[in-house]
């Protein structure tokens, strides 16, 4: 079955960096985009990054645009998120999810189970 396994969350001081991981199996993975989404506490779910299955496109939202990077190692079935000059309003469950295309279209259908990221002095 579908399984997506992130991790690499934790607490970061503002201005540092943390890097997430999605280790994806079940499927394949060379075949499909992978986004990032977050959720903050009482707040909605924010797509945040999305990369298509080569690697040819990517998006960012413009709240992380110039400090997040979305990348993919498709031998490794991995998905990365390096966050770098993290802001307190970063603070978040980022979860790892995987697109029904290789591009965007069509919606997602598998989620992780989210990696907390916490940024506080």
């Amino acid at each position: 079955q579908v399984q997506l396994v992130e991790s690499g969350g934790g607490l970061a001081q503002p201005g540092g960096s943390l890097r997430l991981s999605c280790v994806a199996s079940g499927f394949t993975f060379s075949s499909y985009a992978m986004t990032w989404a977050r959720q903050a506490p009482g707040k909605g779910l924010e797509w945040v990054s999305g990369i298509y299955d080569d690697g040819s496109d990517t998006y960012y939202a413009d709240s992380v645009k110039g400090r997040f990077t979305i990348s993919r190692d498709n031998a490794k079935n991995t998905v990365y998120l390096q966050m770098n000059s993290l802001k307190p309003e970063d603070t978040a469950l980022y979860y790892c999810r995987k697109g029904r295309k290789p591009d965007y279209d069509g919606g997602f259908d598998y989620w992780g189970q989210g990696t907390q990221v916490t940024v506080s002095s």
